[in-house]
């Protein structure tokens, strides 16, 4: 199984922490009301491009980055790129 297919696999764990709420709405000038879910959405669009390094997954997609981190499924923050 590759990157993708293993996080696009758990999709469904995917979550937060209200302090990641803030930083991701922050950084990516957001005002939604589900964070996770756009997330969500972001990661399993066809177009994104998802990688592991260390401990942790990114998702490129739409001039944005993703990161997750890989053990928890834990959405840690995203920014422009």
């Amino acid at each position: 199984m590759n990157d993708r297919d293993i996080l696009l696999s758990n999709i469904d764990k995917l979550h937060t922490t209200e302090m990641g709420i803030t930083r991701i709405k922050n950084n990516l000038k957001l005002n939604v009301d589900d964070i996770v879910e756009y997330c969500k959405n972001q990661v399993s669009d066809n177009n994104s491009r998802i990688y592991r390094q260390g401990k942790n997954w990114y998702c490129e997609v739409d001039g944005i980055r993703i990161t997750i981190n890989c053990s928890s499924f834990t959405i840690i923050t995203a920014h422009i790129i």
